[in-house]
């Protein structure tokens, strides 16, 4: 298992790319759709938000020991938190980007022990998650620059 440090390390990573592609763009390219079928890059960035959010409230329950471990739908909480956010202004998006990781390094720096479930949603809401989306994220940012 990682120290704290180290997995803050692999997060800061991860987010400094991720988030200088989204700084290239203008906010009309943001909210272009494009990234997927129906998603511009301002629904990926809520997207991430929401998971990071998500991560905030386990870790915060791992913190305080009334974590339980009830599995979780996937797919099911992706279609939730783009229902929620798909129409929120893009000043909203991005203040729900950064306040929601900011809450998740919070809360991580917050945990007395690192356990084995904390690391999960720390790492797959963190930097894992962003590591999934950079890619296809840098392929539509070279495409909208290019344009």
């Amino acid at each position: 298992m990682a120290t704290k440090g180290e997995l803050i390390a692999a997060e800061d990573a991860a987010w400094m790319p991720f988030n200088e592609l989204i700084e290239s763009l203008s906010a009309p390219q943001i909210e272009e759709p494009g990234y997927n079928e129906t998603w511009s890059v301002k629904d990926l960035m809520a997207h991430l938000a929401c998971w990071q959010a998500e991560a905030v409230r386990m870790l915060e329950q791992i913190r305080m020991g009334t974590y339980t471990d009830d599995p979780v739908d996937v797919g099911q909480l992706n279609a939730q938190f783009y229902e929620w956010n798909k129409d929120l202004p893009l000043f909203a998006v991005k203040a729900e980007y950064w306040s929601a990781r900011t809450m998740m390094l919070m809360e991580w720096n917050a945990l007395p022990e690192v356990t084995p479930r904390a690391e999960e949603w720390f790492v797959e809401s963190g930097p894992k998650h962003h590591e999934e989306h950079t890619p296809r994220l840098r392929e539509w940012v070279e495409t909208l620059l290019a344009r």
